[in-house]
């Protein structure tokens, strides 16, 4: 009777905790995200927590709410500068493109269309086909302009819900700085607890991994957008702060991000009649731009585990559409987290502590 009763009490327990933690869960599911991103930033930039917090005489709420303010400085006040002028650059190329629909293509095919080589022919028997029938010139202007727009449209919604995701990030990161060693040691005595000592190496292989894709990712984009900034200024590109940051943000997003920045640039000279400056701007944004990537993002992760393009192009798009603009950030080091995780538990499948 005794043990019967014992057992109905166990199963009682086991479920009010359980519960409990499925209405944890359920609370806590819309900010998952956003805490996630915020306890990345907050792992990467602990260094420089840990020495302002030396400077600030141990004061840890100063501290925290210095590292915030540093954040909106570095991100949120360019990405909201970059969301404004996204959006002036679709109202830009809207009116750019509406005297095309209105008035057609212009009667003679342009001499750089009919030089080029292989298709410039082709192109120009189009281009007077076009001309001819007004009708379907105007279906292929509108078939182009409407998913471009619902793409730059989509975009600029995306660094407007940037936006409010960041300000949350910063809000939950000023708590984590606050109290960063009461988290720290209460992970990694969970992480003891729960595989002895290989989960202590799995704390440390969190650590070193969200830092090294995190410096690897923005250092690169870094790299990638002060090589541009030199180009523009080159080049006599207008807007160059905001083409820099632009550079930064769209370098995360890998083979194609910075080059819609440049290949831009290199336009907007075109027809303003720089053609020289055009073509610069391509081979810069093609040798100097675009390759930085190569170079630079091995060595800094080198100290890490070696993380393939396609586990960055699969973190990058995938984390956007779960999380949204922290997605950039969050997907590839979550998946670079997984990765190294396996390997290690795989390698280590021996270890003196209690079984997972």
């Amino acid at each position: 009777m005794q043990s019967s009763y014992s057992t109905q009490k166990q199963i009682i327990q086991i479920a009010i905790v359980a519960l409990l933690l499925i209405g944890c869960i359920a609370v806590l599911t819309p900010f998952i995200g956003t805490l996630l991103l915020a306890i990345v930033l907050c792992v990467t930039t602990a260094p420089i927590r840990n020495r302002l917090l030396l400077l600030c005489g141990g004061r840890s709420s100063l501290t925290a709410a210095l590292m915030c303010l540093i954040m909106v400085l570095l991100l949120l006040l360019p990405l909201a500068l970059l969301s404004g002028s996204l959006a002036d650059g679709v109202e830009m190329a809207i009116a750019y493109v509406r005297p095309l629909l209105e008035s057609g293509l212009p009667s003679g095919v342009p001499d750089w269309v009919s030089d080029l080589p292989l298709v410039g022919s082709y192109i120009g028997d189009y281009w007077h086909k076009l001309i001819a029938s007004r009708e379907e010139m105007n279906e292929l202007l509108r078939q182009f302009i409407a998913p471009t727009r619902k793409l730059a449209l989509a975009t600029v919604s995306l660094f407007g819900q940037g936006l409010v995701q960041l300000l949350m990030v910063i809000f939950f990161a000023f708590f984590i700085f606050r109290d960063a060693e009461t988290y720290t040691d209460a992970l990694r005595n969970a992480s003891r607890k729960l595989a002895g000592n290989l989960g202590e190496r799995m704390f440390k292989l969190a650590n070193g991994t969200v830092t090294g894709v995190m410096v690897g990712i923005v250092g690169t984009a870094a790299a990638q957008s002060l090589v541009a900034m030199l180009g523009f200024i080159i080049a006599g590109v207008p807007g160059i702060v905001i083409l820099t940051f632009a550079t930064f943000f769209f370098s995360m997003v890998p083979v194609i991000g910075a080059t819609l920045i440049w290949v831009g640039a290199a336009v907007w000279l075109y027809e303003g009649g720089q053609t020289g400056w055009a073509i610069f701007m391509i081979l810069w944004g093609m040798f100097g731009i675009s390759s930085v990537d190569n170079f630079v993002k091995p060595v800094l992760i080198s100290r890490t585990s070696s993380l393939p393009l396609l586990l960055i192009v699969v973190g990058v798009f995938g984390g956007v559409l779960v999380f949204g603009f922290i997605g950039l950030f969050l997907g590839p080091t979550l998946l670079a987290l997984g990765q190294v995780l396996i390997r290690e538990w795989l390698d280590h499948s021996d270890y003196d502590g209690p079984s997972i």
